[in-house]
Parts: structure tokens; sequence; C-alpha cells
């Protein structure tokens, strides 16, 4: 893909999963720069539902801005500087507030572990990133710095979702589709553990059934991306009829 093919759908990105309920006013997608694998893209700080193409900035993994862009970045942007640094693999991240998962990163003994083939990819549950382990036990709970960002990859290590406990979700891709994949099927696995556990013992995916389902389901990652990119659309031009007065 071009450059101009990764921010395209870098924007889509940042639609769907504000229509997907995945992100609110805040929340940040990026995409490793296709053209220099030692940089990022990432929208400027604002609310993801309203990116548009001009709205991308490009940094470096240390999360400095490349070149004179003088526009207000994500306070969070080293989490994606030190995943890109870490995980030469993963080529896009998500993270979110993803009001579904944030309770197992609080939970004690209630790891997030997936109940159905849609959540194959979180394998036997993905770690839970404690800051204060990081950055004591008086921060305001974002990664706001470097070195932070260098322990959130860390707990990430090589798997495909981390939490963060009383913050919220990073999820990773090898594309941008995947990792909102991932990102939209971690929350919905997380309402349906919960909806689980309401109901009784629960009956775990094996790792084996887990990793059958994961590459089955990359196979068909274009399909619900076109109905989400559709859904997604077709918001933004109702909102637009909206603040236009209908036109």
């Amino acid at each position: 893909m071009t450059r101009e093919d990764v921010i395209a759908e870098l924007v889509d990105a940042n639609h769907i999963l504000f229509n997907e309920k995945i992100v609110d006013g805040f929340g940040h997608v990026s995409a490793r720069d296709p053209d220099n694998p030692s940089q990022f893209l990432l929208a400027r700080s604002m609310a993801p539902a309203l990116v548009q193409a001009s709205d991308i900035m490009t940094f470096d993994l240390s999360g400095a801005t490349v070149g004179s862009d003088d526009r207000r970045p994500y306070l969070e942007r080293f989490i994606h500087g030190a995943i890109y640094s870490a995980r030469p693999d993963v080529q896009s991240v998500v993270h979110s507030h993803s009001m579904a998962v944030i309770p197992f990163g609080v939970a004690k003994g209630r790891r997030l572990r997936p109940v159905s083939h849609m959540g194959g990819f979180l394998g036997e549950g993905p770690p839970v990133f404690e800051i204060r382990h990081a950055g004591g036990c008086s921060t305001d709970m974002l990664i706001s710095n470097a070195g932070l960002g260098r322990e959130l990859a860390k707990e990430l290590a090589h798997e495909s979702v981390v939490l963060m406990r009383g913050h919220g979700v990073t999820v990773v891709g090898a594309t941008v589709r995947q990792a909102v994949f991932r990102a939209v099927y971690t929350e919905k696995s997380a309402l349906l553990l919960s909806e689980a556990l309401r109901l009784g013992e629960v009956e775990f995916l094996t790792l084996d059934e887990a990793v059958a389902a994961a590459h089955t389901n990359d196979g068909q990652i274009d399909r619900p991306w076109e109905l989400w990119k559709l859904a997604a659309a077709a918001a933004t031009h109702d909102r637009s009829n909206v603040s236009g007065g209908g036109g």
C-alpha cells in the first residue's frame, strides 16, 4: 500500500472505531509509515470521529514530531512509538478506553479469555499492565512519556492485546484492518464473558481452538471492514446533514 492508501485507511479506522463504540472523544489509532518503518502516522489530538487525512501527523519512534508540524499531538503517542520500536511485526496500534474491557483489568482473578471463536486472538488471555510498577502510585494513569511506553510494550510482549489497569486497552495488528478487527472483538469478547460469568461456570476456548479460530478469522477481516466502513460513512453523512441543517 502507498502512504496515501494507509492514511485513507487510518481515517476510516478512526471513524469505524467511533461508530462501533470502541472510542468516543478519546482514544486513537496509528499506522506504521510504509515509506519509513522508523516513523508512524497518527492524527493530531482530536476526537477520532472528526479525523480527516489532513489531520494525520508523522512521528518518529521516540514520539517526537517529524518536520515542522506544530499541531498539538496526543499525550499518549508514546504507546505507539514504543510498540513499533519493540515489535517490527506490528503495523497498526489501537488504544481505547473500551468500557466492557476495563473491568477485566481491575477485577482480581477475572482474566479476559475467549469464550467465542471471534475472540480467538486473545489466546490464553492478555496481560494486564500495572502502571504502579513503572511509574509509582501517583501517576495520572496515562502513558505520557517514552519510559512508560517502553514498559507497556514489555508487558504486551508478543501478545495481540494488553489491558491497562484502571485505564483501557491497547491492541496491535499486522495491518490497520486487523488492529481494528481485534479492537472491536476485544470489546465484544469482554461483553460475552461478562454475561457468561453471570450464568455460572464458564467453558473457555482451549489455546489450540483459539489459535485455529484466529487464523481462520484473519482471512475474513475484509468482510466486516467493508460493512463497518459503510456504516461509519453513513453515520458521518447523517451527522453532516444535522450540523448543516439538512442541506
